[in-house]
């Protein structure tokens, strides 16, 4: 099959390109081929053909330094740059470009944690490092610091913050967390922001605004530059913690748990990230979907009925936690099951009462700081070739804006045969909704259907009011579409960015929606 170069890249100077390449990393940490391991760079739960997003090699250099010659060997090629962290984004394309044909800049090679501050809680790490190697160290060197891992374990601290991910500690914003970057820019040139920039500094990962304009999110879901290194608050290990589950039977209940939940989360009475998770999407984390149900479309309401009495959980599934000496928890816990307790039906379990069960388990781990795999398990639900996508859309934490969301993206999965599996996490003044759709990779007609319902969902979304706080390469672009206000004001402005900081359109072409000037109107 001949090789998918970028758009108006000849081969010889492709070719020239990865000498170049070749000859700042080394021939073996230049990917041009199958055999040589590129066709790991595409997506592994492709919601359209695998080939779609298709890179044409991919290069891995393991020093900031390296970074800077392969981004200006790029430039003066004209060959595209895709940068991955660790490549683990999974639910939203892993390595793959959004632009066909780009070169993914590999950047798990540089995995150095270089500071670990026990004193003012925070780390100083490199792309590569992973939440796992995050939490090893801490663990090998006896620290009393947690990180907050995102649920997916193998992905990077750099890349999950710069996507603006979250967990479920009370740390669980991530990019609230992060202080302090170095950046690489489309012309190879070296950025430091906040006080990063002033020489000698002893606060770069303790004050986050330095002097001047606050760029940090700049180089948040963007393509402005390739981010070589990572300030990340921890958390002090608190002196108590406490994992509980509380269970509401009715569908309709997210409705009055959300608008409880609101003004404790907004006190601080409920401490970290916590989450609603629907049905399903516990019953997914240790069963199949064939085990409850071998007929068409959605589970019935009858075996949805079984499975909350066969595994104990409730038609919603509040997972949270307390952090703080005892008597602390055990008078924040008073006020939060009073105040859960007006819901008819609603259960209260800590964690002696679910012995066994691993997904109170599961999400005990991530409420400590603990990462893990478990989330995988879901793209099971279907079958072995499961694949999923997260759709992922922002409101207000209202009963009202929870149940309208519910009842508009069910009705959307059960009219396209899909079963709705979705938790609302609990932000601030927010709700992230996460709703996972899991579909079966290995057919055809099944993959195109789930491709169209989320494409609807978005539309339907922003029609409503709700927009996605990030999502997968195929997308972006309709996504970055919905937020027009003022003849699209917003996109003109990163466009504008885009021009001025990377004017060859070398970083990420497309990411989020923003193209360089040569490639509007021709987007792949």
């Amino acid at each position: 099959m001949a090789r998918k170069l970028p758009p108006d890249v000849s081969d010889s100077d492709f070719r020239r390109a990865l000498d170049g390449f070749a000859g700042v990393v080394g021939k073996e940490w230049v990917i041009a081929d199958e055999e040589a391991g590129l066709n790991s760079y595409r997506d592994p739960f492709a919601i359209v053909d695998d080939d779609r997003f298709e890179p044409s090699a991919a290069v891995a250099p393991n020093s900031v330094e390296q970074v800077q010659d392969v981004v200006r060997i790029a430039g003066e090629n004209s060959i595209p740059l895709w940068p991955v962290s660790t490549g683990k984004n999974l639910a939203y394309g892993g390595p793959a470009p959004r632009l066909p044909g780009s070169v993914v800049l590999d950047l798990k090679r540089i995995n150095r944690i270089l500071e670990v501050n026990e004193e003012f809680g925070y780390a100083l790490v490199e792309p590569g490092v992973s939440y796992f190697d995050l939490y090893q160290h801490l663990q090998e060197t006896g620290s009393k610091l947690w990180l907050d891992p995102a649920s997916n374990a193998m992905g990077g601290v750099v890349g999950n913050t710069v996507d603006r991910g979250v967990g479920y500690t009370p740390y669980g914003d991530h990019f609230a967390m992060q202080c302090g970057m170095e950046v690489v820019l489309a012309d190879g040139s070296l950025l430091r922001t906040g006080m990063g920039a002033l020489p000698n500094n002893n606060t770069w990962q303790l004050f986050k605004y330095g002097f001047g304009p606050y760029l940090d999110g700049l180089f948040t879901q963007s393509n402005y530059g390739v981010v070589t290194k990572l300030g990340i608050w921890l958390m002090p290990e608190p002196p108590g913690f406490r994992p509980y589950l509380v269970t509401f039977p009715r569908e309709e209940d997210i409705e009055q748990v959300i608008d409880i939940l609101r003004p404790l989360k907004i006190n601080l009475v409920i401490q970290n990230a916590a989450t609603i998770s629907n049905i399903l999407l516990d019953a997914c984390m240790t069963t199949t979907r064939s085990q409850h149900y071998t007929g068409d479309g959605p589970l019935p309401p009858s075996v949805l009925k079984k499975i909350m009495a066969d595994e104990k959980i409730g038609m919603w599934n509040f997972y949270s936690a307390l952090y703080g000496p005892e008597p602390i928890m055990d008078a924040t816990w008073s006020v939060i099951q009073d105040a859960l307790s007006v819901v008819p039906g609603a259960k209260f379990y800590f964690e002696n009462d679910r012995k066994g069960d691993p997904v109170m388990e599961y999400r005990k781990k991530l409420m400590s700081g603990v990462p893990t795999m478990a989330e995988f398990n879901l793209i099971n639900w279907v079958g072995d070739g499961g694949g999923h996508v997260d759709f992922a859309p922002i409101s207000p934490t209202t009963g009202a804006d929870a149940i309208k969301q519910y009842e508009m993206i069910k009705a959307r999965h059960e009219q396209y045969g899909y079963d709705y599996l979705g938790e609302f996490i609990i932000g601030w003044r927010e709700m992230h909704h996460i709703v996972t759709l899991v579909f079966d990779g290995e057919d055809e007609d099944r993959k195109t259907q789930a491709h169209d319902l989320f494409a609807v969902l978005i539309d339907e979304a922003a029609k409503a009011g709700y927009g996605e706080y990030r999502t997968h390469i195929e997308y972006m672009d309709q996504i970055a579409g919905t937020y027009d206000w003022n003849d699209n004001a917003l996109l003109r402005m990163n466009e504008r960015l885009k021009d001025a900081l990377d004017p060859k359109g070398i970083l990420a072409p497309g990411k989020q929606g923003i193209w360089p000037k040569h490639l509007r109107g021709r987007k792949n």
